[in-house]
């Protein structure tokens, strides 16, 4: 029993890892599911598709090394993705309304008019934005028929993906999340550690829906013995960033890390203060160990890889999203085409739910590589509009301090290059891309006993390449103002 099941489930795919003694990767399995798209800016996902393809991911792990192997599992997630469901049954009573859903962009719009959203975001760190998990439950009570008065009488159980899975995973008996995600409900006050009443009360959301809320690294429960042949304890939990920051080993303050997957999310440690932002970043938990707090700044764009999904799946002009790079490079460097990946509203620092997708700079010899080449620079222009806000709220980051990136599409080398030269700082990338799962492991992994203590574990991080800025400082300021005048033309108020 020396090896850690890691269950990793993003937004577009249910992955398993089964890392062993070393923290290395030694079994795997992935799959696919659905996107379900009911109305413009509206996003979904089947909850039977994540539990199916979650649970067969892990038995297909696991039977790669054998369940007598297994130690522990290590769960993250996609974050603020948000489900209800039957108390009895475990049935859901509608589908899960995913992270990037824009739908109770008006309810949030009411709530910020009304002056709600500094007392909002001085408790829980985040702004009134339809991205977190609040205004998702509030929109589900209203329009599930039947749903509040279930919810009134204590019928129903609320959780983001991590506490659905749970509660599959032990068959019902564990109602829990982790300190991360409890962080991105909207309802949940992380100075204190506590559910938000007033908030609750504000949303209209009775508190008899929440899950109890543990460390990073504690004990869920275990699995029914049948799921996978005997129980298996349940010992780590953190939402997807966070999970990549302890798999980054960003463990000290002023050490930042950047995921690119479906969308980018880049997090700064600030230690175990507290950080408003007053350039609309988040404030957030990092993870919660032994029952202390690490705080960290973040910043989320909503369109990373998804663009380039974009690409083969909307556009069909690439069949592989690994073509992008190649034919970024062949592009016309005459032609400054630039995207503004707006196509769910922009994240931060303008959260801007109702801003839309653009391209700007097309002429007639504008194709296919030109429009790539747009879709992966939109990336590193994004990231540096987080890095510039960071840098703004927490002045003591240095301006070469060295960005840790990890995720899919890091493997393009033509992507991690431009970020280093548009940020003017050091990228660096790791040996062990898939860091998400890899923090998830090490959470369980450390309080099983198996895995070494923080400093041992941050001291084995492995460098695979460092890309250094080759831009001239004189170009990086002449396309980041083209950039940033892209984007006020975008904002849904560019006056």
């Amino acid at each position: 029993m020396t090896h850690i099941l890691a269950i990793d489930q993003g937004t577009t795919s249910s992955r398993a890892i089964v890392f062993g003694p070393d923290l290395a990767p030694a079994a795997s399995a992935q799959a696919e599911f659905a996107q379900h798209y009911p109305a413009s800016g509206w996003v979904e996902h089947d909850p039977d598709d994540i539990w199916q393809t979650t649970l067969a991911t892990a038995r297909a792990a696991v039977a790669q090394v054998g369940v007598e192997a297994i130690t522990a599992i290590g769960i993250t997630n996609q974050r603020e993705t948000t489900l209800i469901w039957d108390r009895e049954t475990g049935a859901p009573i509608h589908r899960a309304i995913v992270w990037q859903d824009r739908r109770t962009a008006e309810t949030c719009g009411r709530l910020k008019a009304a002056g709600h959203e500094p007392m909002i975001t001085e408790r829980t760190g985040l702004l009134l934005d339809p991205y977190f998990s609040g205004t998702k439950v509030k929109w589900l009570l209203d329009n599930v028929p039947g749903a509040r008065d279930r919810a009134q009488a204590g019928k129903l159980a609320f959780g983001t993906v991590d506490t659905f899975l749970i509660w599959r995973l032990t068959g019902g008996k564990v109602h829990a999340t982790d300190a991360t995600n409890a962080a991105r409900t909207l309802l949940y006050d992380i100075r204190h550690g506590t559910w938000d009443a007033e908030i609750c009360a504000l949303l209209d959301i009775p508190m008899s829906l929440l899950p109890e809320v543990k460390d990073s690294a504690d004990e869920f429960g275990a699995t029914a013995p049948e799921l996978f042949g005997a129980p298996l304890p349940i010992l780590g939990v953190a939402g997807d960033q966070q999970a990549a920051t302890v798999g980054q080993a960003c463990f000290a303050p002023g050490m930042m890390k950047s995921t690119y997957g479906t969308g980018c999310f880049a997090l700064l440690n600030t230690g175990a203060e507290m950080v408003p932002s007053q350039n609309r970043l988040l404030t957030t938990i990092a993870y919660r160990l032994d029952g202390k707090v690490t705080y960290a700044l973040e910043g989320s764009i909503f369109i990373a890889g998804a663009a380039v999904q974009w690409l083969r799946d909307g556009l069909g002009i690439v069949d592989d999203a690994s073509r992008s790079g190649s034919m970024a490079r062949a592009a016309d460097p005459e032609q400054e085409v630039i995207l503004v990946p707006a196509f769910t509203g922009l994240g931060a620092p303008y959260w801007d739910a109702e801003s839309r997708g653009a391209l700007f700079g097309l002429t007639r010899n504008t194709g296919p590589n030109e429009i790539a080449r747009a879709a992966l620079q939109s990336v590193g222009f994004q990231t540096d509009d987080l890095l510039d806000a960071m840098q703004a709220d927490w002045p003591g980051l240095p301006s070469d301090a060295p960005l840790r990136v990890d995720g899919g599409m890091t493997a393009s080398n033509y992507t991690m290059q431009f970020l280093a030269d548009i940020l003017g700082r050091p990228v660096d990338r790791p040996q062990v891309l898939e860091t998400t799962a890899k923090g998830a492991a090490w959470l369980a992994g450390m309080k099983a006993g198996i895995y070494p203590d923080r400093e041992t574990f941050a001291a084995s991080w492995d460098l695979e390449r460092r890309f250094a800025p080759e831009m001239d400082s004189a170009t990086r300021a002449r396309r980041l103002a083209g950039w940033k005048d892209a984007v006020r033309r975008t904002l849904s108020d560019h006056s």
